[in-house]
């Protein structure tokens, strides 16, 4: 009787371990993720004008009005100059100009809202993944956040 106990406290302990490494399979698969999500959104709706072919941020800061007029805005491509405009040294950046303005005193969204979708829906299912994507979707610019801002800033690669 004594084995059987035990044997079913293994199959049940098994089973237990089991269950929560699906668990946590599953959330681990529904982290939006820069190379699963945002890249291709990325790709479709910014790349245009952000694109690799874009000005670095200090070139376009140096000659703004020649780069609008050439409808280029700051390079924003590849992971590491996307996380440019979230946490440092921009803070902030994408979400101020891709927000709808729900985060917003005036209520008036960002001034790249628009081009995140066809339509409204479209536009909200993509703000949805940037800001799960980001985490700690904050109009903030650096200075004025905190150190928990910071850390729940997420841009998993």
């Amino acid at each position: 009787m004594g084995l059987s106990k035990r044997g079913e406290e293994m199959k049940t302990m098994v089973a237990s371990i089991g269950c929560l490494m699906i668990l946590a399979g599953s959330t681990m698969a529904g982290e939006i993720r820069y190379t699963t999500h945002i890249k291709k959104v990325f790709e479709q709706k910014c790349e245009a004008c952000h694109g690799s072919d874009a000005p670095e941020y200090g070139d376009f800061k140096k000659d703004k009005e020649k780069y609008l007029a050439l409808f280029k805005g700051p390079k924003m491509a590849g992971y590491a100059n996307l996380v440019h405009y979230t946490g440092w040294p921009d803070t902030g950046a994408l979400m101020r100009k891709l927000d709808d303005g729900a985060n917003t005193k005036d209520k008036k969204p960002g001034n790249m809202y628009q081009y995140l979708g066809a339509d409204d829906a479209e536009r909200q299912k993509n703000l949805k993944l940037f800001r799960d994507w980001v985490g700690n979707w904050t109009l903030k610019r650096f200075p004025e956040l905190t150190k928990k801002d910071l850390a729940n800033i997420k841009v998993a690669y």
